[in-house]
Order: C-alpha cells, then structure tokens, then sequence
C-alpha cells in the first residue's frame, strides 16, 4: 500500500519528550524498514505542524504527555485535515484528564478506586479527609507517573499534594488498591494479551517505567483464561467509553478479592525497548514492524479522502 508521505510526530514540549523521541527514533526505522517513506519530525510548535501538513500524506503521533496526547495537537491536525494516528481531539483530551476519565468510567458503572479533587475551587481540607490510608496522590493531567507519590498518613498528604501541584492545578487523591497491576492493551478493537507488571518500588513509577533494570514484564500474565478474558472485555469497554479508536493502553489492579480497578487509559503509549504495547503485540504474534504499519493502517479512510497537499 502507498502511504505517501508519512511523518512520525515526535519529542514535544511535555516532561516526556525525551520518552516520545525513543519512541518516534524506534517507529521511523520500523515504518522504514518496510518501505514507508516516513520521516522523523521534531515538533514544538503550531508552525511546525502547518508545515508539516503542507508536505506530508499522513502523520504517526509518537508524542506523549501535554500538547501531543491531550487533544491540541490533534485538533490542530483536523484543522489542518492531515489524517493522523490514534484517538481524535475529544477522547484524547478525556484520556489525558485523570480526574474526568474517572468520572466517565464510574458513569458507565465500571469500577474505578475512590478519590478526592483538588484543585483551585476545591482546597484540601484535612479535617475531612475520609478516605483510609495508604492513598496516591496525581496530578490529574500528567503522564508516565511524573508527579506522583504513595502517602501513608495524614501528616504526609500536605506535602505530596503540594508537590503534585507543582505539575497541575487539578490533583487527584485516589485510594490505594494492594494487590496485583495489569496493562492492556488495544489495537483496532483487539484486546492484547495481559501484562502483569512487578517493581521494588512503591508503584509503578517513572525510573520503574524508564530507568530500571529490575522492573518485571510478565507476558503471558498467568492468570487464569476465564480470568484474563474477563479483564480484557473489560479494558475495551473502558477504551469505548472515552472514545478512544485505534490504539492504546488501559492500566488496571486487581485487588486480593480479585477485583478488578481501572486506574488509566493512555492514548499514546510509549514505543521504546521498555514498552508495554509492543510486547503485548509480540505476545500475540505481531512483529514490532506489524505494530507499527497496522497502528498506520487504522487511520479512517474518510480522512485520507478529504487531505490534499
């Protein structure tokens, strides 16, 4: 198939975009090695991408974090009508939203830990706080757990909520679920097969993700099938719910009664030698190159029509 000219969006302004240039590096040479004609583009910039849509067919969003996972480069590109990978501007915008993905999940009836807003409006008030110790405290709008810490008590929420602030005006204390932490992930309508994921760290955080050694990736997961294919249903419907298309990863515990708690969807996970979507695709079959040509392949038809360079 001719893709025309394909450019893999990269790098950004977030506090991922180190993350996001591994991931753009690694799918160019996989889009390439398959007779893409694709090219790296580093973007930081409205004009970056108007010229972008100028000279390119189609775009492969590699971005992560504010900017480029959270609806603004997406709406730029619709406004640009240059056809793009992944989830569009709205679903992309909510999956970016901790505090609203949330909101959406517990309006659809499916199970989400409890937890408390903070923000501008809604200051913390220790005298109130009612939900029982250990918690994990967010920011609502920040990916690859940047800005999160596990608090034990009451003295140290202060703290932990001020430093999430640091990051965003929206925090989310989110009660902490003790048990077993899954991902999975989806492409074109598919549930992959699970990953389970174990860490000496208090969670699963941003050296755990990036950095570490020691982190463990276990795939196939060991759960029972019965078990597995319940949680998979469950992470489509988590997907479909936010509106999310094509691809993605939905994060998820399973708690010592096995039940199950949605934690997050990322419409634009990491593509890097420590990523969780590609070795869920390897898992069942696709090569890292299939991956990527099939994430290119599920742009709609009715925006490759309408885009004229």
């Amino acid at each position: 198939m001719d893709f025309g000219k394909v450019a893999v969006l990269m790098g950004g302004k977030a506090a991922e975009r180190e993350v996001s240039l591994n991931s753009g590096r690694a799918v160019t040479v996989a889009l390439q090695a398959q007779g893409v004609d694709a090219t790296e583009e580093d973007v930081t910039s409205l004009d970056d991408l108007v010229s972008i849509a100028k000279i390119y067919d189609r775009a492969f969003i590699a971005l992560h974090g504010r900017w480029g996972e959270d609806g603004v480069v997406q709406a730029i590109l619709d406004g640009l009508d240059l056809p793009y990978t992944g989830s569009g501007m709205a679903a992309s915008a909510i999956a970016m939203d901790k505090l609203r993905t949330k909101w959406m999940w517990l309006g659809a009836g499916l199970s989400t830990p409890a937890f408390i807003w903070v923000s501008r409006q809604m200051p913390l008030i220790l005298d109130d706080f009612a939900i029982p110790f250990p918690v994990i405290v967010k920011p609502s709008h920040e990916g690859s757990s940047i800005g999160m810490r596990k608090v034990n008590d009451l003295s140290e929420l202060a703290e932990a909520v001020a430093y999430a602030q640091e990051f965003d005006s929206e925090v989310l204390i989110e009660q902490w679920i003790t048990g077993r932490e899954y991902t999975g992930a989806v492409l074109n309508g598919e549930a992959l097969p699970l990953i389970e994921l174990k860490t000496a760290h208090d969670f699963y955080d941003f050296d755990a993700k990036y950095c570490s050694n020691d982190t463990q990736y276990i795939c196939p997961c060991g759960l029972d099938s019965v078990v597995e294919k319940r949680l998979q249903a469950l992470v489509l419907q988590a997907f479909q719910v936010i509106g999310a298309r094509s691809w993605g990863r939905v994060d998820l515990m399973l708690d010592d009664d096995n039940q199950p708690w949605l934690i997050e969807l990322n419409t634009v996970p990491g593509m890097t030698d420590h990523s969780l979507v590609p070795m869920a695709a390897k898992a069942a079959g696709r090569s890292f190159e299939r991956l990527v040509l099939d994430i290119l392949l599920s742009i709609p038809s009715s925006e490759i029509s309408v885009h004229k360079r």
